[in-house]
């Protein structure tokens, strides 16, 4: 069951990543033709800025998501680096309760959110709900809370991100 969870989440990591891809390649497409209309066409399109606001919000949350699972997100590893044996296990489990509860909260009330929103319409966007700009966070938690599901099944609570996934160019 352990490994076929963890492959559940590999798909759904695969699918975060594609969407919050997808995202950047759009708004990297619209915001140079917003640009364009405005000051080479002097007639500015009113959607290219507002479309790109509510996809930076979805590029972000699932971003946020990609990060956690491949262990990118920020964390202050001084505490843990100091601790051995079941100390440092027991401060993975209280870390990631918390983790737990942060994304619990945001899964419920982002979902009271969406609700109390979802029949008011966006002013550049009458056909779009203003709840379904709110959908990331109640899926951002959501994601997030099974992918520490996940970290509780695996027990990987400080592990290092692959050295793939991190840049080396030094910033110092």
């Amino acid at each position: 069951m352990k490994a076929r969870y963890i492959r559940l989440m590999d798909s759904a990591h695969a699918a975060c990543l594609f969407v919050a891809g997808a995202c950047l390649v759009v708004i990297t497409l619209i915001v140079p033709y917003g640009v364009f209309t405005r000051y080479v066409l002097n007639s500015a399109a009113s959607w290219p800025e507002p479309m790109a606001v509510l996809l930076m919000i979805v590029l972000s949350f699932l971003s946020a998501v990609v990060c956690y699972r491949e262990h990118l997100h920020i964390g202050v590893g001084v505490l843990p680096a100091f601790l051995d044996g079941p100390a440092k296990i027991w401060l993975g489990w209280f870390l990631e309760i918390c983790m737990l509860a942060v994304n619990l909260f945001m899964l419920w009330w982002g979902i009271k959110l969406v609700q109390a929103t979802w029949y008011q319409s966006i002013a550049e966007f009458p056909i779009v709900s203003v709840g379904a700009s709110y959908l990331p966070i109640p899926v951002g938690g959501a994601l997030t809370a099974l992918f520490v599901v996940e970290r509780f099944m695996t027990q990987e609570f400080f592990a290092e991100p692959e050295p793939e996934t991190v840049s080396q160019v030094a910033t110092e």
